[in-house]
């Protein structure tokens, strides 16, 4: 089995996407980064993403992206597949991707170019540059319902494009996507909108989703793909009823609540998460009131850090 359908395989799992915690002025805490991925790793993921949206990856600089992957990459010492995060113009994200390939990275995922005037060829040229130069297993971030999915079919006869993860939730077009793609094609397809529409997902096709709930309460996460792995949908939505109120909150104001819900609950739960970077605020009080109530609801001892 070489490297590319292994990592296909790979990727029929929970990918875990890391935070990155900041310090009171902004600045990253290596320290706990390393908490951050040793706990994953402990919960029991095998698919871990460094500077993922999640991880605040466009607050970011250059710089402190390639120390984040260096840093995930040592602290996992290959107990977990490391997919890193790589993007911005072309010729950053193939130095991006290159660097992660040095540094001992098993892979990129490529963010969706964020451009004011993207278009499907544009989009593909794009992606298939990166891939092209970077000769490391390659997913794709495809979250812009603007771009034709036949980008996905044309990519996929290049061996190094190994996965999908696609965010944009329109059930039946991604089972379009499911049903056409040649089964002899190693893309796995993985549900980039997390635990919410993981269900959906997988009933038409997805193998794998996405998760931030796992910087949090992984043992939930790991029920629910269990759950969908034996196809037993009326425990999935059981599940899912569980902690749906958890996305909800992160969904708020047009997803800019993603992180800092699960930021915020992690220094409930006296893990280290820090705040976030501008332009994402803190929480407001009714947002924290019921983060707290929900993890007291899931059975957590909320502690206060001194």
């Amino acid at each position: 089995m070489n490297k590319y359908i292994e990592a296909s395989e790979t990727l029929k799992t929970i990918s875990g996407i890391t935070i990155t915690p900041f310090d009171k002025n902004r600045e990253i805490i290596w320290d706990g980064v390393t908490e951050n991925v040793n706990y994953l790793i402990e919960k029991g993921l095998k698919v871990i993403v460094p500077c993922g949206n999640t991880s605040e990856f466009y607050s970011l600089t250059i710089s402190e992206a390639k120390e984040e992957i260096k840093h995930t990459v040592d602290v996992a010492d290959k107990k977990a597949f490391v997919l890193a995060g790589v993007g911005y113009d072309v010729k950053t994200a193939i130095e991006m991707g290159n660097y992660a390939k040095d540094v001992g990275a098993d892979g990129i995922m490529i963010h969706m170019p964020v451009h004011p005037y993207i278009t499907s060829g544009g989009a593909k040229e794009y992606f298939e540059n990166i891939i092209n130069n970077v000769d490391l297993p390659a997913v794709i971030y495809f979250k812009d319902p603007h771009i034709s999915d036949d980008i996905i079919f044309d990519l996929a006869k290049n061996e190094r494009f190994v996965g999908v993860k696609y965010a944009v939730n329109d059930l039946p077009r991604f089972t379009r996507v499911a049903v056409n793609l040649p089964k002899n094609d190693n893309v796995t397809l993985i549900c980039g909108t997390a635990e919410k529409w993981a269900p959906y997902y997988f009933s038409a096709g997805a193998e794998g989703f996405t998760s931030g709930l796992v910087n949090v309460y992984p043992e939930k996460a790991f029920e629910l793909l269990h759950s969908l792995q034996s196809k037993d949908f009326k425990k999935s939505f059981e599940i899912w009823n569980n902690i749906v109120k958890f996305e909800d909150l992160r969904a708020k104001y047009n997803n800019g609540n993603n992180v800092v819900i699960i930021k915020e609950a992690m220094e409930m739960l006296n893990l280290t998460a820090g705040i976030t970077r501008e332009p994402v605020s803190s929480l407001n009080d009714t947002d924290r009131t019921e983060t707290e109530e929900l993890l007291k609801f899931w059975g957590f001892d909320i502690k206060k850090r001194s």
